[in-house]
């Protein structure tokens, strides 16, 4: 919950300036930590009238934040995905202004993604890059963008991205869940609550000076999708739906779900949890749905 996570944080200095941009789900609820703790950040969207929007980035309709939009930042996240192409708009437009401030931090989301079919073996960020799949692919050609770049930048590769409103309670509650076995099949994860919190711990630390490139930011217990289910059924009191073989299911799925399935991996956050010191809100799915269901219930008092 963010107030937990409030709770706990403690605001960049006074003289800090943030510059989000990119303020949907993960961004956005940066956005809301760093306002919570009085620190000075500017979010941008793809048009004003969006939540939390300061200011427009939206390189498709060549809606670019301008030099003065950038005056006085000290640190930046990026959650902007690729073009087609494979190209940052965020690189491809502002590069160059980015390049003129003096900046403590610079944060990508990617994707840990970017590591391919293991076979569920576990990878860390001394594992090479294999990326599979044409999405993650643009993405490894972006974080390379971003670490030639010249500036403080940390690559922070994230899981399936999961919390209140985009998780398994939903799709269970809207009758929409399936459940479909595929031995050994594994996914990771990360509560939105932990990304926002993993962001603002970096950003501390680069105080200090620059950290590792490349982090990934993944809750500590990689799960069988049907765990999910099973766990997320017995917190609504509701009825599993039946069990559906892979091989069966797959015939139903979009190209989107075929890809992620045949990808099986578990990711390790040793660098962020133990040797960087980031303590996680929701170590594992069950923590985090717990909390999704907390502040969905909240929400409806």
């Amino acid at each position: 919950m963010l107030a937990d996570l409030v709770n706990r944080s403690q605001p960049l200095a006074s003289d800090a300036r943030v510059l989000v941009l990119g303020g949907g789900y993960s961004g956005g609820h940066l956005t809301r930590l760093l306002r919570a703790l009085g620190t000075s950040v500017r979010c941008s969207r793809r048009s004003l009238s969006s939540p939390g929007a300061d200011l427009v980035f939206d390189s498709t309709a060549g809606l670019i934040p301008t030099s003065s939009d950038l005056d006085g930042i000290t640190h930046v996240l990026s959650t902007i995905p690729p073009t087609t192409e494979g190209h940052d708009p965020v690189l491809t437009h502002l590069g160059s202004q980015l390049k003129e401030r003096s900046l403590t931090w610079v944060g990508y989301l990617s994707t840990t993604g970017v590591y391919g079919d293991q076979q569920g073996r576990w990878v860390s960020e001394d594992d090479p890059a294999n990326p599979g799949q044409p999405r993650s692919q643009r993405r490894y050609a972006c974080e390379q963008a971003w670490l030639d770049s010249g500036l403080p930048v940390q690559i922070l590769r994230l899981p399936g991205i999961y919390g209140p409103g985009r998780s398994v309670l939903d799709s269970l509650r809207a009758g929409k869940a399936r459940r479909i076995l595929k031995a050994d099949q594994v996914f990771c994860r990360i509560h939105v609550d932990d990304i926002a919190g993993a962001c603002l711990h970096l950003m501390h630390q680069a105080a200090a000076g620059p950290g590792p490139a490349i982090v990934n930011v993944s809750d500590d217990r990689p799960a069988a999708p049907q765990d999910l289910l099973q766990y997320g059924a017995a917190l609504l009191n509701c009825k599993l739906p039946d069990e559906e073989p892979f091989e069966l299911a797959s015939h139903s799925m979009s190209a989107m779900a075929r890809s992620f399935w045949s990808e099986n991996r578990r990711v390790r956050n040793t660098l962020l949890c133990q040797q960087l010191g980031y303590a996680l809100l929701h170590p594992d799915f069950k923590a985090g749905l717990q909390d999704c269901l907390r502040q969905e219930s909240q929400s409806c008092s």
